[in-house]
């Protein structure tokens, strides 16, 4: 069970992007793309056919997981697994032991 999925709220703990919030909007493998976070300038050519302007274009690069945390809400926190009674495996935050995936 991955510790981090798309659509999580990650703050970046190390890198220039130190102290930014966003939210994932993609993981593959061990790399997640945040929204915001780790952009570099792009030179894009022009496509008249799909109507697309060239130029110079901020795009979201890669972040390895291990240079962002989970966000609470009020700082970064680690990640725990849990094993409910009915079997269910779910994610918890362990600073507070609040459930991730079931909001109250």
């Amino acid at each position: 069970m991955n510790k981090i999925r798309k659509g999580d709220m990650v703050v970046v703990i190390t890198g220039k992007d130190k102290g930014k919030t966003g939210t994932v909007l993609s993981v593959v493998g061990e790399k997640l793309v945040v929204e915001g976070i780790n952009q570099a300038k792009k030179h894009v050519k022009a496509n008249p056919n799909a109507n697309e302007r060239g130029g110079i274009v901020a795009k979201n690069m890669p972040i390895h997981r291990s240079n962002v945390m989970l966000y609470d809400g009020t700082k970064a926190s680690r990640v725990g697994i849990r094993v409910l009674k009915d079997g269910k495996r779910v994610r918890y935050y362990k600073s507070n032991d609040q459930l991730v995936d079931i909001k109250e």
